[in-house]
């Protein structure tokens, strides 16, 4: 009996190992965000952000959470500096932009998003349910994001987009 159960796991490996051999065993293809990328939004949300006459801190980061590029404007508040971060980590590891969370089409839930927020940091990780963290996409793969702090959620997104935006308009320019 133990001579059948032998040959059958045997032969479920051979007939298995063809299927293992086709499957992919890295990933190829895929889009980076380098510093070149991180310091050129970085750059436009600067000049975004003083055309709106505020002064914030701008945070980019790769598609795992991890500091490209920062920086903090003349004259904005310190304290936004961590905010900015942690906006840009949360956009890029849950893959969406910041915001508060809502169950459903309800108003946001408060208690919720600080649950989900004292969850991450239990966790080690960044969350946040503020505005102005912005994943930034490219050929439908994310490679990181921004985050700005020291305007509104509104206006710090606003800043963000406008950031993405002059990246992926100087890539679509590049491709022609």
């Amino acid at each position: 009996m133990n001579c059948k159960v032998a040959g059958l796991i045997i032969a479920i490996c051979c007939l298995a190992a063809p299927v293992l051999a086709e499957e992919a065993l890295v990933t190829r293809e895929r889009v980076r965000l380098n510093l070149a990328g991180a310091e050129l939004i970085v750059a436009a949300a600067k000049t975004q952000a003083a055309s709106m006459k505020l002064n914030v801190n701008i945070a980019i980061v790769d598609d795992g959470g991890h500091l490209l590029a920062f920086a903090r404007m003349d004259n904005a508040r310190p304290a936004s500096a961590g905010t900015a971060l942690t906006k840009a980590v949360a956009a890029a590891t849950t893959r969406v932009a910041t915001g508060p969370v809502r169950r459903g089409d309800a108003e946001p839930d408060l208690l919720l998003n600080l649950s989900l927020q004292n969850a991450a940091a239990a966790g080690g990780t960044k969350m946040t349910s503020l505005l102005g963290g912005v994943p930034i996409v490219v050929d439908g793969q994310v490679i990181g994001a921004v985050g700005v702090g020291g305007g509104t959620g509104e206006q710090d997104a606003e800043v963000a987009k406008a950031g993405i935006d002059k990246l992926l308009t100087e890539l679509a320019r590049q491709k022609q």
